[in-house]
């Protein structure tokens, strides 16, 4: 009877514990998604200044497509360096 007595007691103080675990994110959760987060947007620069490098030596070739090509490349790496706050 205590025990049934202390569950239904104890009952509302879990429940209430249970919603503030699952309404807040933990630090390591933040961190991951963080460390995600960076790790994208370092892969998104790698990709972009690859394909400004490849751009640039076509665009110095004499491609006028290319020299378009590699002035928005270097738009995009602009914007992803200003949302990493470079």
């Amino acid at each position: 009877v205590a025990k049934a007595a202390f569950d239904v007691a104890t009952a509302p103080v879990r429940v209430v514990g249970k919603t503030a675990d699952l309404l807040t994110t933990s630090q390591e959760e933040r961190d991951r998604t963080r460390g995600r987060a960076l790790r994208e947007s370092e892969e998104r620069m790698a990709d972009l200044e690859h394909r400004y490098r490849e751009q640039s030596e076509k665009c110095f070739a004499g491609n006028e497509g290319a020299c378009e090509d590699r002035r928005e490349t270097r738009d995009a790496i602009d914007r992803e360096r200003r949302e990493r706050g470079y």
